[in-house]
């Protein structure tokens, strides 16, 4: 197994998967909570952290896969955030029968339609490049990371996002692979137990995104006041409580 990845707890084991732009110390907060009950599972994806860069198109869900058989857990809770949450989305859509329960935090989603708006954002980040300085900057300054950059995690953030921006000038593909079928045509055959944890501040799409896994037949809808998209950042000991009770039922 070449991710990096890290075990913390006994117990019940949960997966925790970061999105893109951070890396496994999102967890910071939260994991060391989780801890306390359960078998926590953190890592860095391919391209992310302390993982290698990718050298061929990746499959994310294919690397969750064997991490899992790599520990041999044939069955785990999984918590995913924003990309993360798309990932282990799809796990639970074509491997139900390896996930126990399924956690969304502002997930995204395969096959939704997303906005221009959106694209505009990502292509002013890299219009940047090669100033690193001034594509944080951008990158930060949208909307839905207003609280954490205004409070004490602000330092944190802003070095993981240095770190994936520094990073992906080593990658030699930014190719994904997915599956044939995109999860927003399958979202109603979802079986698992889910939870979706969402902040108040969130941009349109992933608001949009959320409508969409109404769904989902068997789905518990959590928002969280004055809380943006680094939800687990900033509210950590909130997100903590409702996963604890989600996962102890």
């Amino acid at each position: 197994m070449d991710l990096h990845y890290k075990i913390m707890g006994s117990g019940k084991p949960i997966v925790l998967h970061h999105t893109g732009g951070s890396d496994s110390r999102v967890w910071k907060f939260l994991a060391p909570l989780l801890a306390k009950h359960f078998k926590v599972i953190i890592f860095d994806g391919r391209g992310a952290g302390k993982s290698p860069s990718p050298v061929e198109p990746v499959d994310y869900l294919q690397d969750l896969l064997r991490l899992l058989d790599h520990l041999e857990i044939e069955q785990a809770a999984v918590l995913g955030h924003s990309m993360g949450g798309q990932i282990v989305t799809e796990l639970a859509l074509l491997h139900p029968n390896r996930v126990t329960e399924l956690v969304l935090v502002a997930p995204s989603l395969s096959g939704y339609p997303y906005s221009t708006e959106l694209a505009q954002y990502f292509q002013r980040i890299q219009s940047a490049s090669p100033d690193i300085d001034k594509m944080i900057e951008i990158a930060l300054n949208a909307p839905i990371y207003q609280v954490t950059m205004a409070g004490p995690h602000r330092d944190l953030l802003v070095q993981m996002m240095r770190h994936h921006i520094e990073k992906t000038s080593e990658w030699k593909s930014f190719e994904q692979i997915w599956p044939q079928t995109p999860a927003i045509e399958k979202l109603g055959e979802l079986e698992v137990k889910t939870l979706f944890i969402i902040g108040e501040i969130e941009s349109s799409d992933n608001k949009r995104v959320a409508k969409c896994f109404q769904e989902v037949p068997n789905i518990r809808f959590v928002p969280i006041a004055s809380a943006d998209h680094m939800v687990m950042l900033t509210h950590a000991s909130e997100i903590y409580r409702c996963i604890t009770s989600f996962l102890e039922e």
